[in-house]
Order: C-alpha cells, then structure tokens, then sequence
C-alpha cells in the first residue's frame, strides 16, 4: 500500500499551480473544504461543485469561487480541468468515487471515514497502485500547532517512554441528528461515533504514539434510537507497552475532545472540542524534570486549512501527500478491531485483524448487534 505510485510515470504530465478542484458533494463538510481551498487562491481553482441536487450544488456554487456545477463526477472530469477530487459525500460512496477518480487519472482527497470497511481500503489502495492519482485522508488534527513539537520531543526520547494515554471524544448529538435517513446504518455511514467523530482524536493519539498490537472494547447503544452504537470503550495496548483508554460517545451534554499522554517524565495534555490552537496544549514535567520545556505552539487552529497547506507542499516538493493510505489503514485496524472486540467480547490483536474475516467485510461484522428488537451488547 502505497502513498504514491504511478502505474506509468513515463507518459504522466507533471500539473502545475494552480490545481483544478472539483468537490462532490455539496453538503455541510464541503463548506469546510471550499473555506480551506479558497485561503490558496494562487495555488487552486475550485472548478466544479458536483451533488445529485442540482439546487444544492447551485447554491454552493453561488457561496464559493466555483466555476460549474455537475450531477456526476465523470460529468465533471469530461471536462479535462479536474487535478484533484474532493470527496465529501456519505462515506458509502466514498471508496467508489475516489476509485473512479484514479482510474481516471485524478488526485484524490477523501474525507473520513475514507472507506467503509478494511476490504475496501485495500481494493482503494490497488486502484492508486494502478493509477498516476494519490489519495490524502483527511485528518486535521495531525496538522494544529503543538502536535509536530510533541512528535519532535517523543521521537528523540526527551520525555522518555510513553506509558499511559487517555483519549476522550464526548460528544453530544441529539434524536434528530440521528434521524437523517444516511446516519446511523451499517451499510451507509459504517458505523457510530468510533467511525465518524472519535476517529479524528484517536488517528492523532496513533500517528503520536505509533503502531497499536491489542485492544480491549465495550460498545453498545444507551440513549439513542440508531442502528449502530452510540458510545464505545476501549483499552488500547502499544507496541511500546504503553496502554491508552479512548471513549467515544455521542451522548455527553458537556462537549469535550480531550487527549492526555503521560510519559516518564512529563504529562501533555490536549483540551479542546472540535479544533484545537496552542494555547489548547499543557505540559507537566514530572518532579525533578524541570528542565524540560514546552513552547506553547503558535499557529492556525488544527483545521482542513492546516491539513491543506501541507499537501499543497507536498505537491509543490514533489513528495508523498500526508495522510496516504497506509496511514489510515492502521486507524482503520483500530476501529475494525474495535469493533471486533465489543461484539466478540474478546480481545483482538492488530495481527488478527489483519487476517482478515467478516470484519474486514463489514465494520459489524455483519451481526448488526444494536439494531432495533436486537439485545445491546
């Protein structure tokens, strides 16, 4: 699996600023990338807003620089302007439409979940082996100020070895958002709150902390009338030894993202909701570890833009955009092996997920356990 390949670099053009964007899907997460592009308007040109709703794709076109609208993504490439797809449409569609993207010969960037299952992160990742396109997911939190200190200070040993991390995403969304006829279903969103909103704060407690090897999980549906789970808990073991708990819920009235990370010699702590600053970091040296220090970090919030702003260097460099697919597949793992763990109640092994079985297919594995008339786990 990897980040980029080109399945004939002799005969690919090399694009040049600035790069034609085309976002399908016209929805609320789009605003958030049209807002990010546009803050690079030397660098792309947004081209085409594509949506199955014509009026939907109209107004967003009205909101933002965008050239036409489209009610297909091969509609939209016909025209021979799209470098890159942006791809903010139900995560069902997600994997079909960045493979349609590359095989076209297109740039891909997808936002999470990038697909809804392992099976069809690997079946994404073949279409990039045979394509001139890469794919970049869309985790911001990797991007705020703070976090490239604190991958810094862990990678040369200053604070000594990670030992204990908590990682909360409580969050809280009422009956009526789950009501939306695409939320909440298996075969559509893949999953509750460990799929689609906690991802974001456990894809940087990985990307900070390394590889995964064990997890332990409870999830189940407590408030909520959805299909799928509306809270989950884990125990996460490292390849280092150290060991973290994440919480992801979506019924907690007071909001909180929160990500705490005791090493021997210091304790980083991470407070914030949906976007973090600098002044969001606290870091506290252990007795007798004065010495060391924090800059508190300046710098945009962590955002689309932050994320943003270093793919376009990546391009500019000629580098691996961040976030490739190899990246998300080890958070992928975890929510399959999350998810494996709560509805087995057992323990499950990154070495076991990656065998592969019904949760490769299927994020439930297809057991469906928290359906309506169905017993909670």
């Amino acid at each position: 699996m990897h980040s980029t390949t080109s399945a004939d670099p002799s005969t690919a053009s090399t694009p040049v600023a600035p790069y034609g964007v085309a976002i399908v899907g016209t929805g609320g997460i789009a605003n958030a990338h049209a807002n990010a592009l546009s803050a690079f308007p030397d660098q792309v040109r947004l081209v085409a807003g594509i949506d199955l709703a014509p009026d939907r794709a109209k107004a967003f076109a009205e909101r933002w620089p965008v050239s036409r609208t489209a009610s297909s993504l091969q509609e939209a490439l016909a025209e021979g302007d799209v470098d890159t797809v942006v791809i903010c449409t139900p995560p069902a569609s997600h994997g079909p439409l960045a493979i349609e993207a590359l095989e076209a010969g297109v740039n891909v960037v997808i936002e999470k979940p990038p697909t809804l299952s392992l099976r069809q992160l690997h079946e994404l990742a073949e279409a990039e082996e045979r394509s001139t396109g890469t794919v970049s997911c869309i985790f911001q939190h990797r991007f705020g100020p703070g976090a490239e200190q604190l991958r810094r200070l862990h990678a040369n040993g200053s604070l000594g070895r990670p030992l204990v991390g908590v990682c909360n995403t409580l969050w809280f969304r009422d009956q009526p958002y789950f009501d939306v006829p695409w939320r909440g279903k298996w075969d559509v969103e893949g999953g509750g709150p460990t799929m689609g909103h906690g991802i974001h704060q456990f894809d940087l407690l990985l990307d900070l902390w390394g590889p995964w090897t064990e997890v332990t999980a409870y999830a189940g549906k407590l408030a909520r009338r959805t299909a799928t789970e509306d809270v989950s808990c884990a125990i996460v073991r490292f390849e280092s030894g150290a060991v973290a708990t994440i919480t992801n819920s979506l019924i907690s009235p007071r909001e909180a993202s929160y990500l705490r990370l005791d090493y021997e010699l210091a304790t980083v702590e991470l407070d914030h909701l949906y976007g973090y600053t600098g002044a969001d970091w606290r870091f506290t040296p252990a007795p007798g570890a004065d010495d060391l220090t924090w800059t508190a970090a300046d710098g945009e919030r962590s955002s689309h833009q932050s994320q943003y702003e270093v793919w376009l260097r990546a391009r500019a460099e000629g580098t691996p955009p961040p976030v490739g697919l190899t990246d998300a597949l080890v958070t992928m793992e975890l929510v399959a092996a999350i998810y494996q763990s709560a509805i087995t109640k057992q323990s499950v092994a990154r070495t076991e997920i990656q065998q592969g079985g019904v949760f490769e297919e299927r994020m439930d594995g297809f057991a469906e356990p928290w359906n309506e008339g169905k017993t909670s786990a």
